[in-house]
Parts: C-alpha cells; structure tokens; sequence
C-alpha cells in the first residue's frame, strides 16, 4: 500500500511538471519578440497556491514583448542593453543596463529599440499553474 501511494505521488509530481512545462511553452509561442529561460521555481513558503519563478528574458533589437501581464507580479534587472517599458497608467520609462523595475501586476510590453539584445533577469511570483505571461490584446 505504502509504495502504491509512493507510486502516486511520484507520477502526479512528474505530471505536474510536464503540464507546467507545456503551459511554459505556450505563452512563449504567444509571444514571439521575447525569449524566456526558465532558470528555477520554488514554492511559495507562505502560500501553497503561489511560486517564485527566476528567468532570463531575451529582447532582440527592435523587438517587443508584446502586450502582456502576470497572473502575480514581476520585478526585474536588465543585465544587458535598455528596454523601453510602457506600463498600464505609468509613464513611459527606459530602463538600461544596471537599473531594475516592478511591472506591479500591470498590462505592460517592453521594447528593445537598441542595436543590441537586451538580457533581463526577472523574478515572478505568480499562481501555480497557469503561464508566467498572458497576451493581452
């Protein structure tokens, strides 16, 4: 009974993972201007419905990630280049290499109208199971 249940567990863990893979790959296939690498996830101590996401987004120059929110927050550092981020109700901003931001829970795109890619790293914390972004129209 006791390896029965071993079993289970297992199996709805690696489930779990693939699901959480595929919804991974279809926001990014919703978003073709913007790259993201998922570096690592882990659980939300305080709230099981909840991880923190770390990844490194990717802008080509003259690229955009499109209209987009989380279903959480995201807070981020650009590593290399500028991005132009036009937030929800907030003023335009350039952030450059250095410089962070709180997109806040905001519709927001970021565009990379440099002549190099930007790189980001970015940190979610957003509701298990659904996509780290959503398009927005």
């Amino acid at each position: 009974m006791k390896a029965v249940r071993s079993f289970l567990a297992v199996a709805l863990v690696t489930a779990g993972f693939g699901i959480g893979i595929a919804v991974d790959r279809a926001a990014l296939a919703q978003q073709p201007g913007i790259k993201r690498t998922i570096l690592l996830r882990a659980d939300d101590p305080a709230d099981e419905k909840y991880e923190a996401v770390m990844g490194i987004a990717e802008i080509p120059p003259g690229g955009s990630s499109g209209k987009h929110r989380h279903p959480g927050i995201e807070i981020a550092y650009v590593l290399e280049g500028s991005i132009v981020a036009e937030r929800a109700g907030k003023p335009t901003v350039t952030i450059k290499a250095g410089e962070s931001i709180d997109n806040g829970g905001l519709v927001h795109n970021a565009t990379n109208s440099g002549t190099t890619p930007a790189k980001i790293l970015a940190i979610y914390l957003v509701e298990k199971g659904k996509p780290i972004a959503e398009s927005v129209p």
